[in-house]
C-alpha cells in the first residue's frame, strides 16, 4: 500500500502566499496505475516531485509499506529516490552518447557496480519492451516511442516499489502513446508495483486502473470536475 496523506505545499508568506497543493490525500495498492489528471497549474508536477523527494512538503507525509518516508536531507532523498522510486520524465532525458543498453546499465555504474545479473537485468528489460534489437542504438537512432520505452526500462532497473511517470507520451503521437501506456500497465501489475503517471490526455489516462483529479491545488470528485470544466469551455 502506497499512501499520501494530507500533503499540502505553500509557497511564499502573507499576502503573497501561493497554495500550490491543499491537502491531498489518496492511497493506490500494489500492481495499479493511477493517471493524475488536471488543467494546468493545478498541482500535478509539484505532487509528484514531493513523491520524488525534489521538493518538501510543507506539511503532510508519505507512507510506503505502513512505513513513513522521511526526507529530511539531501542525502536521505538521493538515497529513497535510488533505491524506492522509479522516474520517467516528459522527455526521456537518456544519455545520447551511451546506447541503450548502455543507458539501463547507468542506474548501477552509478551506485557503484555493474554485476552479470544487472547485465542480465538489463537485457530481459530491453527484450520486454520490444527493444532487443535496438539495444546497440544511441537515441539519436531510435524513435520518439522507442525512446521513451528505454526510459521506463531503465526506471525499472532499480526494481523501486514505486514508478513515477510525468507527461511520458506528450510528445507522441495517440497510437504509440498509448502503446506505451499499455506496456507500463502491463510492467506495473506484472511486478506487483505502484505506478502514478501525470498526463494532461483523457485517452492515455482512461487505460489506467484509477484516476485522481486535482484542480488549483485540491482532489475534486467527478461532479466537481466536471463543473469547472464546464466553466473552462465557457470562458
Amino acid at each position: 500500500m502506497f499512501e499520501v496523506k494530507h500533503i499540502t505545499k505553500t509557497y511564499g508568506t502573507g499576502r503573497t502566499q501561493v497554495t500550490a497543493l491543499d491537502d491531498v490525500s489518496f492511497r493506490l495498492d500494489r500492481g495499479r496505475l493511477l493517471a493524475v489528471l488536471g488543467p494546468s497549474g493545478s498541482g500535478k508536477t509539484t505532487l509528484v516531485s514531493i513523491i520524488a523527494g525534489l521538493l518538501q512538503p510543507t506539511s503532510g507525509e508519505i507512507i510506503i509499506g505502513g512505513k513513513q518516508v522521511h526526507l529530511r536531507s539531501a542525502a536521505e532523498a538521493a538515497r529513497y529516490r535510488r533505491t524506492e522510486v522509479g522516474l520517467v520524465f516528459q522527455e526521456h532525458h537518456l544519455v545520447p552518447y551511451l546506447t541503450a543498453r548502455e543507458n539501463l546499465l547507468l542506474v548501477p555504474h552509478l551506485s557503484g557496480r555493474v554485476t552479470r545479473a544487472h547485465k542480465e537485468r538489463a537485457d530481459t528489460l530491453l527484450a520486454d519492451f520490444g527493444l532487443t534489437e535496438r539495444a546497440a542504438h544511441r537515441p539519436s537512432l531510435l524513435s520518439g516511442g522507442e525512446r521513451q520505452r528505454v526510459a521506463i526500462a531503465r526506471a525499472l532497473m532499480n526494481e523501486p516499489e514505486i514508478m513515477l511517470v510525468d507527461e511520458p507520451t506528450s510528445s507522441l503521437d495517440t497510437e504509440r502513446g498509448l502503446q506505451v501506456v499499455e506496456l507500463l500497465k502491463q510492467q506495473i501489475h506484472e511486478r506487483a508495483m505502484t505506478c502514478i503517471m501525470v498526463t494532461h490526455d483523457p485517452r492515455m489516462a482512461g487505460h489506467a486502473d484509477e484516476e485522481l483529479h486535482l484542480v488549483d491545488g485540491k482532489v475534486v470528485d467527478n461532479g466537481a470536475r466536471a463543473a469547472v470544466e464546464a466553466g473552462i469551455q465557457k470562458s
